[in-house]
């Protein structure tokens, strides 16, 4: 069996690019759009029971996006992230790597010939996102990616900082349950 490795330039966000707030917008109301119906969805299917919209609407986001499962390792002089990206090509794949965040987003192409009705199907979806925040400043024109069998590896070095500061990384799924009790305090 041979192991294919693909290399990838990361988008550098040295110098900010301005995008056109009604392109931002326009993009996030249609996934959110997508997001809400497919709650929607969720819910009829329940019987129209109230008290768990929270938990459709993440149901709904896991179904249409797949969240990377990803590794972050620490080295004296660099970070170390191998992100799993099944079935997703080099091309169809976007890193964007800034002094503290990671960012990767892709969507899988469809050859759009449905030659067969599929009845069941556990793949993940064609659409990935996560972002992950870092705990040390990296230099992102130093970063490189390969992908390899459905594995991005990415290679960031520490930015040459005197006074690095290490953060604790918060799992999403840690934060919603935090977030309200934090409104609650805030607000009292």
């Amino acid at each position: 069996m041979q192991s294919a490795a693909v290399m990838k330039p990361i988008q550098q966000n040295a110098e900010p690019k301005l995008v056109p707030l009604n392109d931002m917008f326009n993009q996030m109301h249609a996934l959110s759009d997508s997001i809400a119906r497919r709650a929607f969805e969720i819910f009829q299917r329940r019987g129209r029971a109230h008290g768990n919209d929270l938990e459709d609407w993440f149901r709904a986001e896991a179904e249409l996006f797949h969240g990377a499962h990803v590794h972050l390792y620490e080295f004296d002089d660099a970070l170390a992230m191998q992100a799993e990206v099944p079935g997703f090509a080099a091309e169809e794949l976007e890193v964007r790597i800034e002094s503290r965040r990671v960012t990767i987003s892709g969507k899988r192409a469809t050859n759009g010939k449905a030659t067969r009705k599929i009845l069941y199907c556990d793949a993940c979806a064609d659409r990935i996102f996560r972002a992950l925040g870092l705990p040390v400043e990296v230099d992102p024109k130093k970063a490189t990616a390969v992908l390899r069998n459905g594995v991005l590896e990415l290679a960031m070095p520490k930015a040459a900082a005197a006074n690095q500061r290490s953060y604790a990384i918060v799992r999403e799924q840690d934060t919603r349950r935090w977030i309200p009790s934090l409104a609650r305090l805030l607000e009292g």
